[in-house]
């Protein structure tokens, strides 16, 4: 039987932030401990279930898993470069990898890139793998493996089926001798998270035509479409397709095709309505059941600190009623540790996580409850399966209300992406009229079954829609 070698390093970055990402902010496993992951929701617990049905010899490497945040410290890759040697066996017959594809440390542009050529300078085995759609896909990528596969789904619903899929595709590699390659063309084009829901176009159409080119062609194993990731600043930001193949010479003329189809597509955001604007809406045309407020400018899945304050200002200023919102503040759970549920306490909450926000809300509350933070997902498909598995830890919590509003504060950033956050404490959001959600399009595979309506919101925060706001450097790619 066939001898594997699996790790993972796993990072979306978000370049503009003012905070890095250290060594402390990752989950780490090495060797044994990474084969617990086995049968959970993530796709290292999808390869890893597959090989061990096939009866396969696995070899544990690392794997480095942090939720996404701002640029990381070199330390981190050379750490996980020393572990990965320290767990290197020369006589496994392939290498299996799950990353992101868009992670950036202090002088890495392309963290995966790097790796990949360092991998493939220790072995000419096999290299498969599986990425992120929201990769900043690059060249050395595809030089460096034989075959990576992305999700095809934003929200990220089927990334355990992509990495059971790459992991097919390694066993037709040994099983046939056929060693595939990956050619690969950037599109030039930069497109903001809140353009690429793959429910919608411009990904919509694109996804369907990549399927047609893998069903109409046997040379053709897998057609990625790489919608980026617009907060990274780095040469190969942006979108782009890959195509896994077993003739590079057939294959190559298909990017042509896509890149054109890439182009002729409307890739605009969906209108952002201001904060003054969406209460206005509130008011005016009442609903029955749950408003989704969007707040993409503080979404956690790309790295925002949780905590902007635009959205739960409008809120209390307008005196809403059967209101949530979640805000990630520790000093402020600190605060209330000592706490007993009941009697009214001032706080001042968030605000401290990103310059482009007010700065801290100071205000009067009532303490609800206390909780260790942990939750259990619910939909083991949702997009927060694919960084975390079948648990997330929020770490220590409180819940508190002023006036009409319920307002979950955590220790740990938590993107937004299972109703297990809510439930877990005592939080129905199927029972609420509106609920603020820090995300662009991730939350939808949760929320969009309880939901009645969605407005998106455009308040101040360092994942603005607006690109132009950022000053690219190294980007190539045309702003859109």
């Amino acid at each position: 039987m066939p001898k594997i070698f699996i790790a993972g390093l796993f990072h979306e970055t978000h370049t503009f932030l003012d905070s890095g990402t250290t060594l402390a902010d990752f989950e780490i496993r090495c060797g044994e401990e990474l084969l617990p992951c086995q049968g959970d929701s993530s796709p290292m617990g999808g390869a890893l279930e597959k090989f061990d049905e096939w009866g396969w010899d696995v070899v544990p490497g690392p794997d480095y898993r942090a939720v996404p945040s701002g640029t990381v410290d070199d330390a981190v890759v050379e750490k996980f470069w020393s572990t990965f040697l320290e767990s290197w066996d020369d006589t496994v017959d392939a290498v299996f990898l799950v990353l992101h594809g868009a992670m950036v440390t202090e002088s890495i542009l392309d963290v995966e890139g790097d790796i990949l050529r360092r991998l493939r300078s220790l072995t000419k085995t096999p290299i498969i793998g599986v990425y992120d759609l929201h990769a900043n896909f690059s060249q050395a990528m595809a030089d460096g493996a034989d075959g990576l596969i992305a999700y095809r789904e934003n929200p990220h619903s089927d990334a355990r089926d992509a990495s059971v899929h790459a992991a097919e595709l390694l066993r037709y590699s040994l099983s046939s001798g056929m060693r595939p390659e990956i050619v690969y063309k950037s599109t030039g084009l930069l497109w903001a998270p809140t353009a690429v829901g793959t429910a919608d176009d411009p990904m919509r159409s694109l996804e369907s035509r990549a399927r047609d080119l893998e069903a109409q062609h046997d040379f053709v194993k897998a057609v990625n479409v790489n919608a980026g990731f617009a907060f990274a600043d780095t040469p190969d930001t942006g979108v782009s397709f890959s195509i896994v193949t077993t003739s590079a010479t057939d294959a190559t003329p298909l990017l042509g095709e896509l890149v054109e189809l890439a182009h002729s597509l409307n890739s605009e955001s969906a209108i952002e309505l201001s904060a003054a604007e969406a209460m206005d809406v509130l008011r005016s045309n009442p609903v029955d059941g749950l408003t989704v407020l969007t707040e993409p400018s503080d979404n956690i899945g790309a790295g925002a600190p949780g905590d902007v304050t635009g959205l739960l200002r409008a809120m209390i200023e307008n005196k809403l009623e059967s209101a949530a919102v979640c805000i990630c503040d520790p000093a402020a759970v600190i605060q209330l540790s000592t706490i007993e549920p009941g009697g009214p306490i001032k706080l001042e909450i968030g605000g401290k996580g990103s310059r482009f926000d007010e700065g801290p809300l100071s205000l009067e509350a009532e303490l609800l409850s206390r909780s260790d933070g942990h939750f259990e997902l619910e939909d083991k498909r949702s997009h927060l399966a694919s960084m975390s598995g079948d648990r997330f830890e929020m770490g220590p919590c409180a819940v508190v209300r002023c006036g009409g509003i319920t307002i979950l504060l955590t220790t740990e950033r938590t993107p937004p992406f299972d109703l297990g956050q809510w439930r877990s404490q005592g939080i129905d959001p199927a029972d609420l009229k509106y609920i603020v959600v820090k995300a662009a399009v991730a939350h939808r595979q949760g929320y969009a079954p309880i939901t009645a309506r969605e407005i998106a919101v455009d308040t101040p925060g360092p994942c603005s829609s607006d690109l132009s706001q950022f000053d690219f450097r190294h980007c190539k790619s045309s702003v859109t």
